[in-house]
């Protein structure tokens, strides 16, 4: 009967009592919520759903966000049985009003001002404003989280929250959470609560070693509305760490070093920002500067090895890699706070360059590999004898093989039920009971997965030669001059390339070369910029096949927005709407010779 979100964290309120669950910012500090207060909020807001007439099973929207009230919302709805789901805070009013309607929901919890306007005219359901200081309309009906908490700490509503906790049952449905729709219509995947809790014990095993427990601080950055980051919310709560909880990812850099996480989930994007600068300013670097720099790498790259291997560390590489630490390594690790022990990082491919370039330094990014639908992890490194480039081995308790075309699939307790209304698309999404996870790839005998690509974005040029694109563009993203790229080549006989740029590095390049320019656009016109990024472009194409290389590309000016649809919220490129919205300038590429 543990198996229940509600239940688990009764137990983790009585456990922890005092200690620190939750730390937030406002008021230009940080402040902490022990897990006494953090239940009397989830219990008060839970009898002030009851006292909006929230029945068992009805659906709670959150459309915010990270912040405190995020997670006390979610966890508030689960204790009452009802159903909390997510929408991204970047989501438009259509895409919104999309999950609204489709989900049935009933009090719709928005963060701010922003949230606030788009939601209010969808005139369906019950809102209320976690932001006090967003103005609101009191005829529409609205009401702020700090009345809704008030209305339940007077409602004599303890029994009925105590009955429906006893008729928690493992199979009730815990969430839905609609994916982020990089192909189709977004589908409601339905997780219950066994799913997500039976997902628990298989991190504590894959993760033994490194000792994660209450002495962590996890930073709470990547979008709650997203499977990987609420995942490992619920996690890193139920093993007493402490969740810090930034509302703007934008300022995670400075939010690092204000907290100091000794963990943290990612994407890509963050190290190859963090990688493409470090770049830049050691090419701006003295030579002596930069012949150090090499080698403090080189050994720590040297004693990374040993530690992924299991191997004693001889004494003078102990030594030297005291002194390329204190020289070098440990002001890499500064600029992600300098206590990050261990980051989970999914959701799309990194490039082998830059994960040996942060082992080197001593960073554990622990690649993984997972889906909504399977409440997220299915595979992820073991803290030693991994192997770089991989997403690692299956969590224990989880099946996965390939089938047709190489495609992942996978069996296992956290995998979902299925997608809600939707009967047709969830027969389509299984094979003799395995989950179709659309992802290319290949299982070693050593139970070591590889992701090849995702097979809707497989490539086959017109010559019949299979591309894979994102093993491109992973590639593409270790250059510090290029901030983002779509490689494009499907039916087409050549392949070409849509190039966003690093700015702060292109504009500091012409500057030292004494190059006027009066615009963004003006400098991406001058043929000395041209010739930068085709000589770049030329040794990316040196890596590749002849097939693969890019013949052709353009410059934008302009990066791939959320806003526009381009990127989803969790920074996948959304393929189809870059190749609908640049489709003139890619048939340009195409028009010219050869």
């Amino acid at each position: 009967t543990r198996e229940h979100l509600a239940l688990l964290f009764q137990s983790c309120l009585e456990r922890y009592g005092d200690k620190s669950a939750l730390r937030y910012h406002a008021a230009g500090r940080w402040h902490d919520m022990s897990w006494k207060e953090l239940g009397e909020k989830i219990d008060s807001i839970a009898k002030g759903l009851l006292e909006l007439g929230v029945k068992e099973g009805e659906m709670v929207g959150i459309y915010s966000a990270n912040r405190p009230e995020w997670t006390i919302a979610d966890l508030a709805a689960m204790r009452i049985r009802a159903v909390p789901v997510p929408i991204y805070p970047t989501s438009t009013t259509k895409q919104a009003e999309y999950i609204v309607d489709d989900a049935g929901v009933r009090v719709l919890f928005v963060g701010g001002r922003e949230q606030y306007e788009k939601a209010r005219s969808l005139r369906r359901c019950e809102l209320v404003i976690f932001d006090p200081a967003t103005p609101r309309d009191p005829s529409d009906g609205s009401r702020y989280f700090h009345e809704l908490l008030e209305m339940g700490r007077k409602a004599e509503r303890d029994a009925e929250v105590a009955s429906r906790l006893e008729r928690a049952r493992p199979d009730d449905l815990a969430t839905l959470i609609y994916t982020s729709g990089t192909t189709g219509v977004p589908k409601g995947v339905m997780l219950d609560h066994a799913n997500l809790v039976r997902a628990f014990p298989p991190h504590d095993i894959r993760l033994r070693d490194l000792g994660l427990g209450e002495d962590d601080r996890s930073l709470c950055f990547l979008p709650l509305s997203h499977v990987f980051e609420r995942c490992w919310t619920f996690y890193a709560l139920s093993r007493g760490m402490t969740n810090c909880y930034l509302e703007n990812p934008a300022e995670v850099i400075e939010a690092v070093k204000e907290v100091r996480p000794t963990v943290m989930c990612v994407v890509p994007r963050l190290y190859e920002k963090v990688y493409a600068e470090v770049r830049r300013r050691q090419e701006a670097a003295s030579p002596i500067r930069q012949r150090l720099f090499r080698w403090a790498i080189a050994v720590g790259a040297e004693e990374a090895r040993h530690r992924r291997e299991a191997l004693p560390m001889p004494l003078v590489l102990r030594l030297k890699h005291r002194i390329a630490d204190a020289l070098v390594l440990r002001k890499i690790r500064a600029i992600v706070g300098g206590s990050l022990r261990f980051s989970p990082c999914a959701g799309a491919p990194l490039a082998r360059e830059i994960e040996d370039f942060f082992a080197a330094a001593g960073l554990f990014l622990c690649q993984g590999y997972g889906l909504t639908e399977t409440c997220a992890t299915v595979s992820c490194y073991e803290p030693t004898h991994y192997r770089p480039g991989t997403v690692g081995k299956p969590l224990p308790g989880i099946e996965v093989k390939t089938g047709d075309s190489g495609e992942i699939l996978v069996k296992g307790p956290s995998v979902m039920r299925g997608y809600y209304k939707k009967p047709a698309e969830t027969a389509a999404a299984f094979v003799d009971g395995w989950l179709r996870t659309g992802d290319a790839g290949t299982v070693d005998e050593d139970g070591t997965i590889t992701i090849t690509e995702r097979l809707k974005d497989l490539m086959k040029t017109s010559g019949g030669k299979y591309v894979a694109p994102q093993h491109i563009e992973s590639d593409l993203g270790t250059d510090p001059f290029i901030d983002q790229s779509t490689v494009i080549g499907d039916r087409r006989n050549y392949v070409t390339a849509l190039l966003v740029l690093s700015f702060a590095a292109l504009e500091k390049w012409a500057r030292d070369r004494g190059l006027a320019f009066a615009s963004r656009q003006e400098l991406l016109d001058r043929p000395e910029v041209l010739h930068l990024y085709r000589e770049r472009i030329d040794a990316h194409n040196a890596q590749l096949a002849r097939y693969e290389q890019i013949k052709k590309f353009t410059l934008l000016a302009k990066e791939f927005s959320v806003d526009a649809g381009e990127v989803t919220p969790t920074l996948k490129t959304r393929r189809s709407q870059v190749l609908a919205t640049y489709r003139n300038v890619i048939e340009a590429m195409y028009a010219q010779t050869t």
